[in-house]
């Protein structure tokens, strides 16, 4: 035993190269719930951008980077704790995620109250902008997409709108950005239900709506739950009246594509002009197109970590967030420029303009 101690010791300082150890940065995700697979169409950006920075050598000079996903199950309380892993376990300096706004707040608030670098990939609500140092959006905000929303249906001289949208920090946000937008535009907003998030059924929520006549039907909805406003809507009859999807591939993501034949919508511009090859690689390693509008943005809070990691030569949260700002100036990702403002929310934030023909999703 003597002798192995003291060869350890003779190894530790004859200067021999000591292992690397992994760079760890977390995500916490739906993996589970409602919004399943949008998170998990996040969680492969994520594995995506792991997979190339590291087969070009890693970060700070050849250590390998490595991404701690948490699933959040869609529950406020559950990514907390996911959080709260990530930042006490395994001690990593940057968090990505979460997806719904009521649940990025939270997650977001505890993290830069913990000092960490907190990065949203999925989550518009205003109050994001509130959450402070340390927190840096790559999404853009309500205030933006609710906006071409209500420029988009006026365009298509619907000059009455039915709102819908689940009652929590996001839907809020949605609802009010669109109405004040809407109707500065001209238009009138017939009727606003905010949902019960969980629910079996919105037939009673749908038929309100209806009641108001309205030129168009707007909403919003997470993945299975949309599915089920969806199906509904068709079974009521209300889908001879248009419908307007605000983020369209969440809300049909889930869907049969026979009860959303039609629909109209807004998407996150999800290929950028430098996106063509992230693109081609998503398509090479899952054998399938997008599965929705969020991957990309997955990939590219990766690569922006990756990069100021490097620029910061450290893993100190505070010299990431600084390297973060100053690559965050006409950074050229997967989803387009990426720009933060003066409170760190990306603030160009393309859209596109989309309709699903014949069944199919669009693209």
């Amino acid at each position: 035993m003597r002798k192995a101690i003291l060869a350890a010791a003779c190894l530790a300082l004859s200067g021999a190269p000591a292992l690397a150890q992994d760079v760890v940065l977390g995500a916490v995700l739906p993996l589970s719930g409602a919004s399943a697979t949008l998170g998990d169409d996040q969680r492969r950006g994520i594995e995506l951008a792991v997979d190339q920075i590291n087969e070009k050598g890693g970060v700070l000079g050849g250590q390998k980077l490595r991404v701690i996903v948490e699933d959040s199950g869609g529950r406020a309380p559950s990514a907390l704790d996911a959080a709260k892993k990530l930042v006490t376990v395994d001690n990593v300096p940057v968090v990505i995620g979460e997806y719904s706004s009521g649940i990025t707040i939270p997650v977001g608030q505890y993290l830069v109250q913990e000092g960490r670098v907190h990065l949203n990939i999925g989550s518009s609500s205003g109050k994001i902008r509130d959450l402070g140092e340390g927190s840096f959006s790559l999404i853009g905000l309500d205030n933006v997409s609710s906006g071409f929303a209500a420029q988009d249906v006026i365009d298509n001289n619907w000059k009455k709108a039915a709102v819908i949208v689940p009652n929590n920090a996001y839907g809020q946000g949605v609802a009010d950005e669109f109405q004040k937008a809407f109707t500065a535009l001209g238009g009138e907003v017939v009727s606003t239900v905010l949902y019960t998030e969980g629910q079996t059924t919105y037939r009673r929520e749908l038929q309100q709506m209806e009641r108001g006549e309205p030129d168009v039907y707007v909403y919003s909805a997470y993945g299975k739950e949309a599915a089920t406003v969806n199906r509904e809507a068709y079974e009521l009859g209300l889908t001879s009246t248009p419908w307007y999807a605000i983020y369209l591939s969440m809300c049909t993501s889930d869907a049969d594509p026979q009860f959303v034949q039609g629909q109209y919508g807004l998407d996150l511009n999800y290929v950028g002009p430098d996106g063509a090859a992230y693109e081609a690689a998503y398509k090479a390693k899952y054998n399938e197109p997008f599965k929705t509008s969020f991957n990309g943005y997955g990939y590219d809070a990766v690569m922006m970590a990756a990069a100021a990691i490097d620029k910061a030569g450290s893993t100190e949260p505070k010299a990431i967030a600084a390297a973060l700002k100053e690559i965050g100036n006409g950074y050229k990702g997967a989803t387009g420029d990426i720009t933060f403002d003066a409170d760190r929310q990306r603030s160009k934030q393309p859209y596109l303009k989309l309709k699903i023909a014949d069944g199919t999703q669009p693209r």
